[in-house]
Protein backbone atom coordinates (compact mmCIF):
# COMPACT_ATOMS: atom_id res chain seq x y z
CA UNK A 1 0.00 0.00 0.00
CA UNK A 2 1.49 3.06 -0.95
CA UNK A 3 0.67 7.21 -0.10
CA UNK A 4 -0.03 7.77 -3.60
CA UNK A 5 -0.03 6.91 -6.97
CA UNK A 6 -0.64 9.21 -9.93
CA UNK A 7 -1.64 7.04 -12.65
CA UNK A 8 -1.47 7.61 -16.64
CA UNK A 9 1.61 9.44 -17.00
CA UNK A 10 3.55 10.62 -19.54
CA UNK A 11 7.15 11.18 -18.60
CA UNK A 12 9.59 13.73 -20.45
CA UNK A 13 11.69 11.26 -22.22
CA UNK A 14 8.63 9.98 -24.08
CA UNK A 15 7.19 6.97 -21.91
CA UNK A 16 3.75 6.82 -21.60
CA UNK A 17 1.06 5.59 -19.47
CA UNK A 18 3.17 5.07 -16.42
CA UNK A 19 2.27 4.95 -13.16
CA UNK A 20 4.18 6.94 -10.24
CA UNK A 21 4.08 4.91 -7.00
CA UNK A 22 5.04 7.46 -4.18
CA UNK A 23 5.91 6.57 -0.30
CA UNK A 24 7.28 8.88 2.64
CA UNK A 25 7.81 11.26 0.82
CA UNK A 26 9.57 9.68 -2.33
CA UNK A 27 9.42 7.96 -5.53
CA UNK A 28 9.04 4.34 -5.03
CA UNK A 29 8.45 3.01 -7.96
CA UNK A 30 7.91 4.13 -11.45
CA UNK A 31 6.20 1.41 -14.03
CA UNK A 32 3.43 0.85 -16.25
CA UNK A 33 -0.02 0.01 -15.11
CA UNK A 34 1.36 -0.59 -11.87
CA UNK A 35 -0.49 -3.27 -10.26
CA UNK A 36 -0.62 -1.85 -6.57
CA UNK A 37 -2.90 0.46 -4.31
CA UNK A 38 -2.35 3.63 -2.56
CA UNK A 39 -4.49 5.71 0.03
CA UNK A 40 -4.39 8.23 -2.61
CA UNK A 41 -4.50 7.90 -6.48
CA UNK A 42 -4.33 11.17 -8.99
CA UNK A 43 -5.07 10.32 -12.60
CA UNK A 44 -3.41 12.40 -14.73
CA UNK A 45 -5.11 11.53 -18.08
CA UNK A 46 -2.03 10.86 -20.41
CA UNK A 47 -0.32 14.48 -19.24
CA UNK A 48 2.79 15.03 -18.59
CA UNK A 49 4.82 14.69 -15.29
CA UNK A 50 8.17 16.04 -14.97
CA UNK A 51 10.46 16.94 -12.23
CA UNK A 52 9.81 20.93 -11.02
CA UNK A 53 11.81 23.49 -13.21
CA UNK A 54 14.97 24.78 -12.01
CA UNK A 55 16.49 28.31 -12.36
CA UNK A 56 20.09 28.10 -12.52
CA UNK A 57 20.47 32.38 -12.21
CA UNK A 58 18.19 34.90 -10.45
CA UNK A 59 18.61 38.13 -8.19
CA UNK A 60 16.25 37.34 -5.60
CA UNK A 61 18.13 40.77 -3.24
CA UNK A 62 16.16 42.71 -6.43
CA UNK A 63 13.32 41.01 -7.22
CA UNK A 64 9.93 42.84 -7.00
CA UNK A 65 11.94 45.93 -5.94
CA UNK A 66 10.69 47.67 -9.88
CA UNK A 67 10.09 51.97 -8.90
CA UNK A 68 12.29 51.68 -6.52
CA UNK A 69 13.59 54.47 -5.83
CA UNK A 70 12.93 55.43 -9.68
CA UNK A 71 12.03 52.97 -13.32
CA UNK A 72 15.01 52.18 -15.23
CA UNK A 73 13.89 55.19 -17.97
CA UNK A 74 16.88 53.36 -20.58
CA UNK A 75 16.18 49.96 -20.17
CA UNK A 76 20.14 49.25 -19.98
CA UNK A 77 21.93 47.13 -18.17
CA UNK A 78 24.54 50.70 -16.88
CA UNK A 79 21.49 52.33 -15.48
CA UNK A 80 19.77 49.28 -13.45
CA UNK A 81 23.10 48.80 -12.51
CA UNK A 82 23.30 52.65 -11.54
CA UNK A 83 19.80 52.56 -9.88
CA UNK A 84 20.39 49.03 -8.10
CA UNK A 85 23.31 51.21 -6.19
CA UNK A 86 20.76 54.03 -5.34
CA UNK A 87 18.17 51.65 -4.11
CA UNK A 88 20.95 49.99 -2.25
CA UNK A 89 21.18 52.40 1.29
CA UNK A 90 17.65 51.86 1.10
CA UNK A 91 17.42 48.34 1.33
CA UNK A 92 15.60 47.00 5.08
CA UNK A 93 16.00 43.18 6.01
CA UNK A 94 12.20 43.36 6.30
CA UNK A 95 11.45 44.71 2.83
CA UNK A 96 13.95 42.13 1.44
CA UNK A 97 12.47 39.18 3.45
CA UNK A 98 9.08 40.01 2.49
CA UNK A 99 9.50 40.48 -1.45
CA UNK A 100 11.86 36.85 -1.54
CA UNK A 101 8.93 35.48 0.08
CA UNK A 102 6.43 36.52 -2.35
CA UNK A 103 8.55 35.41 -5.34
CA UNK A 104 9.19 32.07 -3.94
CA UNK A 105 5.22 31.56 -3.99
CA UNK A 106 5.51 32.83 -7.34
CA UNK A 107 8.10 30.55 -8.14
CA UNK A 108 5.83 27.49 -6.22
CA UNK A 109 2.66 28.24 -8.28
CA UNK A 110 4.64 27.51 -11.69
CA UNK A 111 6.27 24.72 -10.40
CA UNK A 112 9.41 26.24 -9.72
CA UNK A 113 10.75 24.34 -6.82
CA UNK A 114 14.79 25.19 -7.22
CA UNK A 115 16.61 28.39 -7.62
CA UNK A 116 20.12 29.19 -7.12
CA UNK A 117 20.41 33.18 -6.51
CA UNK A 118 23.19 35.71 -6.90
CA UNK A 119 23.28 38.17 -3.63
CA UNK A 120 25.11 40.96 -4.23
CA UNK A 121 27.75 41.46 -1.37
CA UNK A 122 29.16 45.04 -1.83
CA UNK A 123 26.71 46.68 0.95
CA UNK A 124 29.01 45.79 4.04
CA UNK A 125 26.19 45.66 5.93
CA UNK A 126 25.64 42.50 4.42
CA UNK A 127 21.46 43.12 4.39
CA UNK A 128 20.63 41.10 1.55
CA UNK A 129 23.03 38.30 2.63
CA UNK A 130 21.06 38.21 6.32
CA UNK A 131 17.37 38.38 4.53
CA UNK A 132 17.84 35.59 2.10
CA UNK A 133 19.93 33.50 4.22
CA UNK A 134 16.47 33.71 6.69
CA UNK A 135 14.70 33.37 3.17
CA UNK A 136 16.40 30.11 2.28
CA UNK A 137 15.67 28.50 6.11
CA UNK A 138 12.10 29.39 5.58
CA UNK A 139 11.58 28.29 1.86
CA UNK A 140 13.25 25.10 2.64
CA UNK A 141 9.94 22.67 3.60
CA UNK A 142 8.71 24.01 -0.38
CA UNK A 143 11.47 25.35 -1.95
CA UNK A 144 15.73 24.65 -2.41
CA UNK A 145 17.58 27.99 -2.79
CA UNK A 146 21.01 28.24 -3.36
CA UNK A 147 22.75 31.37 -2.56
CA UNK A 148 25.78 32.82 -4.57
CA UNK A 149 27.95 36.26 -3.28
CA UNK A 150 28.09 37.76 -5.86
CA UNK A 151 29.99 41.09 -5.63
CA UNK A 152 28.39 43.47 -7.96
CA UNK A 153 30.48 45.99 -8.15
CA UNK A 154 33.38 44.00 -8.69
CA UNK A 155 35.57 42.29 -5.85
CA UNK A 156 39.12 44.09 -6.59
CA UNK A 157 37.13 47.39 -7.69
CA UNK A 158 34.99 47.58 -4.65
CA UNK A 159 36.38 48.59 -1.67
CA UNK A 160 36.26 45.88 1.00
CA UNK A 161 34.20 43.63 -1.54
CA UNK A 162 36.22 40.51 -0.64
CA UNK A 163 36.60 40.67 2.59
CA UNK A 164 32.43 41.21 2.42
CA UNK A 165 32.57 38.05 0.19
CA UNK A 166 34.25 36.32 2.76
CA UNK A 167 32.30 37.07 5.44
CA UNK A 168 29.03 35.96 3.72
CA UNK A 169 30.67 32.70 2.70
CA UNK A 170 31.37 32.46 6.59
CA UNK A 171 27.79 32.76 7.09
CA UNK A 172 26.86 30.47 5.00
CA UNK A 173 26.54 31.40 1.43
CA UNK A 174 26.78 28.70 -1.09
CA UNK A 175 28.46 29.14 -3.93
CA UNK A 176 31.39 32.19 -4.90
CA UNK A 177 30.21 34.71 -7.93
CA UNK A 178 32.35 37.60 -9.34
CA UNK A 179 31.97 39.40 -12.28
CA UNK A 180 35.08 40.10 -14.14
CA UNK A 181 34.00 42.01 -16.66
CA UNK A 182 33.04 44.97 -14.45
CA UNK A 183 36.68 45.17 -13.20
CA UNK A 184 38.22 48.08 -14.14
CA UNK A 185 40.57 46.38 -16.65
CA UNK A 186 40.99 43.02 -18.31
CA UNK A 187 43.94 41.94 -16.30
CA UNK A 188 42.04 43.15 -13.06
CA UNK A 189 39.17 41.03 -14.63
CA UNK A 190 41.24 38.09 -15.13
CA UNK A 191 42.95 38.01 -11.34
CA UNK A 192 39.33 38.40 -10.21
CA UNK A 193 38.54 34.82 -11.52
CA UNK A 194 42.18 33.37 -10.32
CA UNK A 195 41.25 34.65 -6.78
CA UNK A 196 37.61 34.11 -6.25
CA UNK A 197 38.57 30.16 -7.81
CA UNK A 198 40.94 29.86 -4.86
CA UNK A 199 38.69 30.95 -2.68
CA UNK A 200 36.47 28.17 -3.62
CA UNK A 201 38.92 25.77 -3.95
CA UNK A 202 39.99 26.27 -0.57
CA UNK A 203 36.77 26.01 0.49
CA UNK A 204 35.77 23.08 -1.18
CA UNK A 205 32.57 25.03 -2.95
CA UNK A 206 31.09 26.03 -6.15
CA UNK A 207 31.97 28.86 -8.59
CA UNK A 208 29.49 30.65 -10.70
CA UNK A 209 30.68 34.38 -12.37
CA UNK A 210 28.63 36.74 -13.73
CA UNK A 211 31.05 36.27 -17.18
CA UNK A 212 31.69 38.16 -20.15
CA UNK A 213 27.90 39.81 -19.85
CA UNK A 214 29.19 42.53 -22.67
CA UNK A 215 29.08 42.93 -26.47
CA UNK A 216 32.88 43.05 -26.82
CA UNK A 217 34.29 40.62 -28.56
CA UNK A 218 37.51 41.33 -26.64
CA UNK A 219 36.01 39.98 -23.48
CA UNK A 220 37.14 36.80 -22.97
CA UNK A 221 37.55 36.03 -19.41
CA UNK A 222 35.45 32.76 -20.02
CA UNK A 223 38.84 31.31 -21.14
CA UNK A 224 40.65 32.05 -17.79
CA UNK A 225 37.84 30.54 -15.63
CA UNK A 226 38.12 27.26 -18.34
CA UNK A 227 41.80 27.66 -17.34
CA UNK A 228 41.69 28.25 -13.55
CA UNK A 229 39.10 25.55 -13.38
CA UNK A 230 41.30 22.61 -14.81
CA UNK A 231 44.30 24.26 -12.56
CA UNK A 232 42.84 24.04 -9.39
CA UNK A 233 40.59 20.76 -9.94
CA UNK A 234 37.57 22.35 -9.92
CA UNK A 235 36.12 20.15 -12.68
CA UNK A 236 32.31 19.93 -12.72
CA UNK A 237 31.37 22.50 -10.03
CA UNK A 238 32.19 25.33 -12.30
CA UNK A 239 29.77 27.51 -13.82
CA UNK A 240 29.62 30.66 -16.37
CA UNK A 241 26.68 33.10 -16.61
CA UNK A 242 25.48 35.18 -19.38
CA UNK A 243 28.38 34.67 -22.23
CA UNK A 244 26.84 36.94 -23.72
CA UNK A 245 30.25 38.46 -25.68
CA UNK A 246 30.35 34.63 -27.37
CA UNK A 247 27.64 36.35 -29.15
CA UNK A 248 29.56 38.38 -30.93
CA UNK A 249 33.18 36.65 -31.03
CA UNK A 250 34.47 35.15 -34.31
CA UNK A 251 34.27 31.80 -35.32
CA UNK A 252 37.90 30.83 -35.36
CA UNK A 253 38.26 31.73 -31.30
CA UNK A 254 34.98 30.06 -30.72
CA UNK A 255 35.88 27.01 -32.20
CA UNK A 256 39.33 27.26 -29.70
CA UNK A 257 36.96 28.09 -26.61
CA UNK A 258 34.11 25.53 -26.56
CA UNK A 259 36.44 22.36 -26.16
CA UNK A 260 38.57 24.15 -23.80
CA UNK A 261 35.16 24.66 -21.56
CA UNK A 262 34.14 21.45 -22.33
CA UNK A 263 37.39 19.72 -21.16
CA UNK A 264 37.51 22.11 -18.48
CA UNK A 265 33.58 20.76 -17.30
CA UNK A 266 32.24 24.10 -17.55
CA UNK A 267 28.84 24.65 -17.63
CA UNK A 268 26.96 27.83 -19.14
CA UNK A 269 23.89 29.61 -18.18
CA UNK A 270 22.35 31.39 -20.47
CA UNK A 271 19.47 34.08 -19.85
CA UNK A 272 17.88 34.33 -22.88
CA UNK A 273 14.42 37.09 -21.28
CA UNK A 274 17.11 39.73 -20.09
CA UNK A 275 20.33 38.69 -22.17
CA UNK A 276 17.84 40.08 -25.69
CA UNK A 277 16.75 42.73 -23.86
CA UNK A 278 20.31 44.29 -22.10
CA UNK A 279 23.02 43.49 -25.39
CA UNK A 280 23.09 44.74 -28.47
CA UNK A 281 22.09 48.74 -27.02
CA UNK A 282 24.87 50.38 -29.12
CA UNK A 283 23.99 48.98 -32.21
CA UNK A 284 21.70 50.16 -34.82
CA UNK A 285 21.13 47.87 -37.82
CA UNK A 286 21.14 44.76 -38.23
CA UNK A 287 20.79 44.29 -34.02
CA UNK A 288 22.87 41.32 -32.17
CA UNK A 289 20.57 39.56 -30.00
CA UNK A 290 22.77 38.68 -27.81
CA UNK A 291 22.58 35.67 -26.28
CA UNK A 292 25.17 33.44 -26.33
CA UNK A 293 25.84 30.34 -28.66
CA UNK A 294 23.14 27.74 -27.11
CA UNK A 295 23.05 25.42 -29.98
CA UNK A 296 26.69 25.50 -30.56
CA UNK A 297 27.49 24.91 -26.26
CA UNK A 298 25.14 21.84 -26.41
CA UNK A 299 26.75 20.57 -29.79
CA UNK A 300 30.23 21.19 -28.31
CA UNK A 301 29.08 18.88 -25.27
CA UNK A 302 29.00 21.45 -22.64
CA UNK A 303 25.77 21.58 -20.48
CA UNK A 304 23.68 24.56 -20.92
CA UNK A 305 20.83 26.33 -18.39
CA UNK A 306 18.83 28.94 -19.23
CA UNK A 307 17.93 31.29 -15.97
CA UNK A 308 14.53 33.51 -15.81
CA UNK A 309 17.84 35.91 -13.96
CA UNK A 310 15.88 39.15 -12.99
CA UNK A 311 11.51 39.53 -12.44
CA UNK A 312 9.90 43.21 -11.40
CA UNK A 313 13.59 45.15 -10.78
CA UNK A 314 15.97 47.97 -12.14
CA UNK A 315 16.80 45.66 -14.74
CA UNK A 316 13.54 43.87 -16.19
CA UNK A 317 9.73 45.04 -15.41
CA UNK A 318 8.40 42.10 -16.33
CA UNK A 319 8.42 38.32 -15.39
CA UNK A 320 6.03 35.86 -13.65
CA UNK A 321 8.35 33.47 -12.51
CA UNK A 322 7.58 31.03 -15.05
CA UNK A 323 10.64 28.77 -16.72
CA UNK A 324 8.41 27.53 -20.14
CA UNK A 325 8.36 31.40 -20.30
CA UNK A 326 12.35 31.45 -20.81
CA UNK A 327 12.86 28.30 -22.27
CA UNK A 328 10.47 29.54 -25.00
CA UNK A 329 12.15 32.65 -25.38
CA UNK A 330 15.16 30.57 -25.90
CA UNK A 331 14.51 28.32 -28.49
CA UNK A 332 13.24 31.43 -30.41
CA UNK A 333 16.34 33.49 -29.88
CA UNK A 334 18.37 30.16 -30.51
CA UNK A 335 16.63 29.50 -33.18
CA UNK A 336 15.96 25.92 -31.79
CA UNK A 337 13.13 24.74 -33.80
CA UNK A 338 14.02 21.94 -34.28
CA UNK A 339 12.41 18.73 -32.19
CA UNK A 340 15.56 17.37 -30.13
CA UNK A 341 16.32 21.26 -30.00
CA UNK A 342 13.39 22.28 -28.25
CA UNK A 343 13.22 19.30 -26.14
CA UNK A 344 17.13 20.20 -24.91
CA UNK A 345 15.38 23.33 -24.18
CA UNK A 346 12.83 21.95 -21.98
CA UNK A 347 16.04 20.05 -20.42
CA UNK A 348 17.70 23.43 -19.65
CA UNK A 349 14.85 24.67 -16.97
CA UNK A 350 14.30 20.81 -15.51
CA UNK A 351 17.70 18.41 -15.41
CA UNK A 352 20.48 20.23 -16.61
CA UNK A 353 20.00 23.47 -14.09
CA UNK A 354 19.49 20.28 -11.19
CA UNK A 355 23.01 18.46 -12.24
CA UNK A 356 24.39 22.26 -12.34
CA UNK A 357 23.33 23.09 -8.84
CA UNK A 358 23.85 19.65 -7.43
CA UNK A 359 20.14 18.48 -6.10
CA UNK A 360 20.37 15.46 -4.86
CA UNK A 361 17.55 13.51 -5.27
CA UNK A 362 16.19 15.10 -8.48
CA UNK A 363 14.52 12.80 -11.21
CA UNK A 364 11.60 10.95 -11.93
CA UNK A 365 12.90 7.14 -10.60
CA UNK A 366 13.18 5.24 -7.46
CA UNK A 367 14.73 6.63 -4.98
CA UNK A 368 14.02 10.46 -5.68
CA UNK A 369 12.53 13.03 -3.98
CA UNK A 370 8.88 13.09 -4.88
CA UNK A 371 9.08 16.72 -6.24
CA UNK A 372 6.44 16.47 -8.95
CA UNK A 373 4.60 19.03 -11.62
CA UNK A 374 1.31 17.96 -13.74
CA UNK A 375 1.36 19.93 -16.51
CA UNK A 376 -1.67 20.54 -19.02
CA UNK A 377 0.43 19.49 -22.31
CA UNK A 378 0.85 16.05 -23.40
CA UNK A 379 5.22 16.33 -23.98
CA UNK A 380 7.76 18.66 -23.13
CA UNK A 381 7.39 20.53 -26.80
CA UNK A 382 3.39 21.28 -26.08
CA UNK A 383 4.30 22.50 -23.02
CA UNK A 384 6.67 24.90 -24.20
CA UNK A 385 4.07 26.00 -27.20
CA UNK A 386 1.44 26.48 -24.85
CA UNK A 387 3.86 27.86 -21.40
CA UNK A 388 1.50 24.88 -20.13
CA UNK A 389 -0.75 25.33 -16.96
CA UNK A 390 0.67 23.89 -13.69
CA UNK A 391 -2.36 21.49 -13.12
CA UNK A 392 -0.58 20.58 -9.53
CA UNK A 393 2.86 20.99 -7.69
CA UNK A 394 3.90 18.02 -5.57
CA UNK A 395 6.81 18.48 -2.64
CA UNK A 396 8.03 15.44 -0.97
CA UNK A 397 4.60 13.86 -2.23
CA UNK A 398 2.40 16.40 -0.92
CA UNK A 399 0.35 19.21 -2.72
CA UNK A 400 1.88 22.54 -2.61
CA UNK A 401 0.02 24.34 -5.69
CA UNK A 402 -2.93 23.68 -8.04
CA UNK A 403 -4.08 25.37 -10.81
CA UNK A 404 -7.21 24.96 -12.89
CA UNK A 405 -6.85 23.48 -16.70
CA UNK A 406 -6.65 26.28 -18.96
CA UNK A 407 -9.84 25.78 -21.16
CA UNK A 408 -11.86 28.38 -23.24
CA UNK A 409 -15.66 28.44 -23.91
CA UNK A 410 -16.93 29.64 -27.55
CA UNK A 411 -20.13 31.56 -28.04
CA UNK A 412 -20.17 31.18 -31.83
CA UNK A 413 -23.46 31.45 -34.06
CA UNK A 414 -23.59 27.96 -35.33
CA UNK A 415 -20.46 26.70 -33.90
CA UNK A 416 -20.57 26.47 -29.63
CA UNK A 417 -17.39 25.03 -28.63
CA UNK A 418 -15.18 24.34 -25.70
CA UNK A 419 -11.44 25.10 -27.14
CA UNK A 420 -8.75 22.80 -26.34
CA UNK A 421 -5.30 24.43 -27.58
CA UNK A 422 -3.68 21.04 -27.17
CA UNK A 423 -2.60 18.75 -29.91
CA UNK A 424 -5.52 16.15 -30.76
CA UNK A 425 -3.76 13.03 -31.68
CA UNK A 426 -4.68 10.63 -34.02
Amino acid sequence: MFDLILRHCTLPDGRKDVDIAIQDGKIAAVEPRLAAQAADEIDAAGQLVTPPFVDAHFHMDSTLSFGLPRVNQSGTLLEGIALWGELKPMLTQEALVERALAYCDWAVAKGLLAIRSHVDVCDPRLLAVEALLHVRERVKPYLDLQLVAFPQDGVLRAPGALDNLRRALDMGVDVVGGIPHFERTMADGAASVALLCEEAAARGLRVDMHCDESDDPLSRHIETLASETVRLGLQGRVTGSHLTSMHSMDNYYVSKLLPLMREAGVAAIANPLINITLQGRHDTYPKRRGMTRVPELLAAGVPVAFGHDCVMDPWYSLGTGDMLEVAHMGLHVGQMTGQDAMRACFTAVTETPARILGLEGYGIAPGCRADLVLLQAGDPVEALRLRATRLLVMRAGKIVARTPAATATLDLPGRPADVDFRLRRG
